[in-house]
């Protein structure tokens, strides 16, 4: 079979800007919106399922309250008890891995004569909670110190809360319990729900909530302890009414309370990218459609009907590939770590390799389908029709 030359094809590309234009932008759409859907799902289960850090870390939370651990109360004895009683925590310079915590949803403000209540997610710690929650890396200013009215902020704060991200600046201030609160640090915990949290002195916190007496958990790092002594504990200390649960199993147990959250959007974004394909194979159909009477030409001058239909998807594809790379990157740079807004806080979309190479092939399918349709409608007419169209 006598082929047509690649730089037949190549050469094509040139002679109808409009046509290479419409080429371009179709499957770099296609490729933008793929890598939009799929950033979404990824950054939304990366989050969820939070598996940096979480390895030897055990909550100690109250009985009942394993699904929402804003809901625990334990009494702040807890922590004392379950570091002097657990044998093989992790500890440091004699500091052990025991972080007492309070989680808390609060309303802040902008300032203290603003209206408008942002809602905040919040986490009472001490300095300890650093070292149990090693993936919490301050990028700017420090920790905040207790009686002084600071807190630190997270990288997605601001997306949490709705303001530009200059609203928290270091030096800025947020209101709530009657008094302004000076944000002294940001923080950044990639692919966790802290990334959206504020940080406040766990004392500070406690008189905020007048919640002096009780804790929301304890979080423990194991050395050459296992969870089963943890456990052991727990079960054995019936006055205190706690249970212990591995965090990745706790967070791993939120991540199943979205699924069917993350199946609908798993599905809109299935039916987005579907449309942007089939959007990306009406391009790809009106730029080929109207060259009935080059191909009719083709076949007039000896080309077999296979040789034809080969060099447009060698034309197609080619094109495809141009608009796929543009796609890629104006993904890459524009769409990747983006915040997105969640009930449990903000996530970011993530373009990693494996949603990039969906992306990627979702283009390459637009070229290469794209040729075929309208290359069939132009091979169905004679030659004597082909040649007469306009």
């Amino acid at each position: 079979m006598r082929q047509l030359p690649f730089q037949y094809a190549f050469r094509n590309l040139g002679r109808s800007p409009v046509r290479l234009t419409a080429s371009l932008v179709g499957s770099s759409l296609v490729v933008l919106l793929v890598l939009a859907a799929g950033g979404f799902i990824r950054g939304m289960q990366l989050t969820l399922t939070q598996d940096v850090g979480l390895h030897n870390n055990i909550m100690i939370l109250g009985t009942g309250s394993e699904e929402g651990v804003e809901r625990s109360q334990i009494d702040a004895s807890v922590e004392g008890i379950a570091a002097a009683s657990i044998p093989g925590l992790k500890q440091q310079a004699g500091v052990i891995y025991a972080s007492p915590e309070i989680h808390a949803a609060l309303p802040v403000r902008e300032n203290a004569n603003s209206t408008k209540d942002l809602a905040a997610v919040m986490r009472g710690v001490r300095p300890v909670a650093l070292l149990v929650h090693p993936e919490i890396e301050i990028i700017e200013g420090h920790s905040p110190r207790s009686g002084l009215d600071e807190i630190m902020v997270g990288e997605f704060t601001a997306t949490r809360l709705g303001v530009p991200d200059e609203r928290l600046e270091l030096g800025n201030t947020l209101h709530f319990d009657n008094r302004d609160w000076t944000i002294v640090g940001r923080f950044a915990a990639p692919n966790t729900v802290m990334n959206a949290e504020i940080w406040i002195p766990l004392t500070d916190l406690q008189i905020a909530t007048n919640r002096q007496a009780t804790l929301s958990c304890v979080v423990v790092t194991l050395d050459k302890a296992t969870f089963a002594d943890t456990d052991l504990f727990a079960k054995s200390r019936l006055d205190l009414e706690v249970t212990a649960i591995p965090e990745r199993d706790y967070y791993a147990s939120i991540a199943a309370f979205y699924g069917p959250i993350r199946f609908m959007v798993i599905v809109t974004s299935i039916l987005i990218a579907s449309g942007g394909i089939l959007g990306g194979l009406n391009t790809m159909y009106a730029a080929f459609a109207a060259r009935v009477r080059e191909i009719g030409m083709l076949q007039a001058i000896g080309f077999t009907r296979l040789a034809i239909v080969a060099n447009l998807i060698e034309e197609s594809v080619f094109a495809a590939s141009c608009g796929v790379l543009i796609g890629a990157f104006l993904g890459v740079v524009l769409l990747d770590g983006l915040a997105i807004k969640f009930s449990m806080g903000a996530f970011a979309l993530t373009i990693d390799a494996p949603v990039l190479l969906i992306g990627i092939l979702s283009g390459l399918v637009v070229g290469l389908v794209g040729a075929l349709p309208p290359a069939i409608r132009c091979l169905r007419l004679p030659i004597s029709e082909a040649l007469k169209s306009f």
